[in-house]
């Protein structure tokens, strides 16, 4: 782990896949897959940077949303309409603790502002795991909004497996 906003590309993956553990739409044979590959992940590099991960992609789904809306009539302020849309939909899920909002909507706001979001997290010590669940479900929420916005399932799913595939061809 590194304290300057890097986070590992296996973390960053796995990240991806608690999204789709958390996708009731992804067959349950997908959903087992992806709880695998977030494990398999954790006993790699660490429970820790996978949370990064998780808050480096909140990061990268609130810039996707905000760059999808520009240029449109309805564009969405980030912090009037996505982060409040957001953290009201928290508490659909029952394992969401309340006390880690604040820390969740302040994830939200440095990437509203384009901020480097790890950096940001990173600041204030290691994410605990209520924390890192909170974000996971954060994650989900933004990925379901860019996926009502464009209006289909799973195209924010394409998208990132698109991007994180790519970033894996890159020469190092």
């Amino acid at each position: 782990m590194t304290n300057d906003g890097v986070v590992a590309d296996e973390a960053i993956r796995a990240a991806w896949d608690s999204y789709r553990v958390l996708e009731k739409r992804n067959t349950p044979e997908e959903r087992r897959q992806a709880q695998q590959r977030v494990q398999a992940a954790m006993d790699a590099c660490g429970r820790e940077e996978v949370s990064r991960g998780t808050v480096f992609l909140v990061g990268v789904l609130t810039g996707f949303l905000m760059v999808e809306q520009s240029g449109g009539k309805d564009r969405i302020d980030p912090l009037s309409d996505l982060i409040p849309a957001v953290i009201r939909r928290l508490p659909a899920f029952e394992m969401a603790d309340p006390a880690q909002v604040p820390m969740v909507t302040g994830v939200l706001m440095a990437a509203a502002m384009g901020m480097d979001t790890v950096a940001w997290r990173d600041q204030f010590g290691q994410v605990p795991p209520e924390e890192a669940l909170v974000h996971s479900f954060v994650l989900w929420l933004l990925a379901d909004l860019f996926d009502s916005m464009a209006e289909r399932y799973g195209a924010i799913d394409e998208l990132m497996r698109k991007t994180l595939d790519a970033g894996a061809a890159e020469p190092s």
